[in-house]
């Protein structure tokens, strides 16, 4: 083979082993050898028989360096990040080896979240308030000109990993100690109250080539309290959703996307104003991209590999019904000594798919970010109400025993 791509994978994260399959079978069907930068000491079955590096994936001198070697062996045309943690420094190798695709101006439109607002605004596309917290003083004041809660949140975070919610000036005191020695990470925004949306679009040449507007079923933020779900909008968009899909288009290429995969997400307040939430480089977390193989016939970053090394190259996504995922999530913690199995799940009517990443014997602990959970499944339905209706019944299928551990809640 005389051409190469380069795919940064994380094994460890299991729910990125489908994506990582798809961009190797795409690029191997196109007569592309794949070369796979893997984190030190993490071997990946999914990689067996293909050139493999390692490095320390969070060191980004490691990686250049890794990254250097591998181009001096391979003619590499485009690197694959697979993981939203890899995306900015995906980027840096790219400009040192002059690779097509984001930059790092570009790529940190997508990971910092004072950038991508900022950007935002400057497109025209309205964003919640937001301020540095300083001081607690800071964040005091902020409150009192948007009102409590607010949102205390990393710059470069993800999956709601280190993120507070704060009712009242006494909760803050109390979270105060848990970042103030590194709230130079940290940004605060007004708690938006309305309907959140995500956007899951293909670019090629700067132009849209596929997008999914899907709205989800419970405030992202509250992922302790709700199972996460998300519901497909392909038909009957009202005059606001069709806003959000214009507000997509309109970051993406301010954002200085030509070619590749995007996530980005919206609110669509009560009084009918959308605002920009975030945006990320990469296919949708958790089932997004499982979901949409099974509602639309494509999965996400397959298809970024095709759009990628091949010019004429147009996805053949289906329309059909809605489609709903959920997260599978229990409160019971402690060991586990049943639970319901994925073949179990797709064996109950307008299952199409469904994953369990916990078995018996692991531990549960109270969840930590918003992908902290056991699976997913997916399912149809006719609209979004009736699929919501059938992941009640679903939920209500998947059973989760266990027995105390020392050390962990019981729930």
């Amino acid at each position: 083979m005389t051409r190469a791509i380069l795919v940064v994978y994380r094994p460890a994260a299991g729910r990125y082993a489908a994506q990582f399959r798809s961009v190797v079978a795409a690029a191997t069907g196109l007569g592309v050898r794949v070369v796979v930068l893997l984190p030190a000491g993490q071997p990946a079955a999914e990689a067996a028989g293909l050139p493999c590096y390692q490095a320390d994936l969070d060191d980004r001198e490691a990686v250049r360096s890794a990254v250097r070697e591998i181009v001096a062996g391979y003619p590499v045309e485009r690197i694959f990040p697979l993981f939203e943690g890899d995306v900015l420094t995906a980027a840096f190798c790219r400009r040192d080896h002059d690779i097509p695709g984001l930059d790092p101006e570009q790529a940190l439109t997508f990971r910092d979240k004072n950038v991508m607002h900022r950007r935002a605004t400057e497109l025209g596309v309205a964003v919640a308030r937001s301020c540095r917290p300083d001081t607690r003083g800071a964040v005091e004041e902020f409150a009192a000109e948007t009102g409590w809660p607010v949102v205390i949140k990393p710059y470069a975070g993800w999956a709601c990993g280190d993120t507070y919610r704060v009712d009242s000036a006494e909760e803050l005191a109390r979270i105060w100690p848990l970042f103030a020695d590194s709230r130079h990470d940290y940004r605060v925004e007004e708690y938006v109250r309305g309907v959140e949306y995500h956007v899951d679009s293909l670019l090629r040449d700067g132009e849209t080539v596929f997008e999914q507007l899907s709205r989800y079923t419970y405030s992202i933020l509250e992922f302790r309290d709700e199972p996460g779900g998300t519901i497909s909008r392909k038909h009957h968009l009202t005059s606001a959703e069709r806003h959000v899909l214009a507000a997509n288009a309109t970051l993406l290429r301010g954002f200085g996307m030509r070619t590749g995969v995007a996530h980005v997400e919206f609110f669509l307040r009560d009084d009918g104003e959308v605002l920009f939430g975030e945006a990320a480089a990469r296919a949708g977390g958790g089932s997004i991209v499982p979901a949409i193989a099974a509602g639309r016939g494509i999965n996400l970053a397959g298809e970024w590999c095709r759009l990628e090394l091949d010019p004429g190259h147009l996805p053949a996504a289906t329309l059909g019904p809605e489609i709903g995922t959920e997260y599978l999530c229990s409160d019971r913690f402690g060991r586990i000594t049943a639970i319901t199995s994925a073949d179990e799940l797709r064996a109950l009517d307008s299952v199409l798919d469904a994953d369990v990443w916990k078995s018996v014997g692991d531990v549960l602990a109270p969840p930590t970010a918003s992908n902290d959970v056991l699976g997913w499944y997916v399912c149809e339905g006719r609209d979004f109400d009736e699929v919501r209706a059938r992941f009640k019944a679903i939920r209500d299928t998947f059973e989760v025993r266990t027995e105390p551990v020392e050390g962990t809640p019981c729930g």
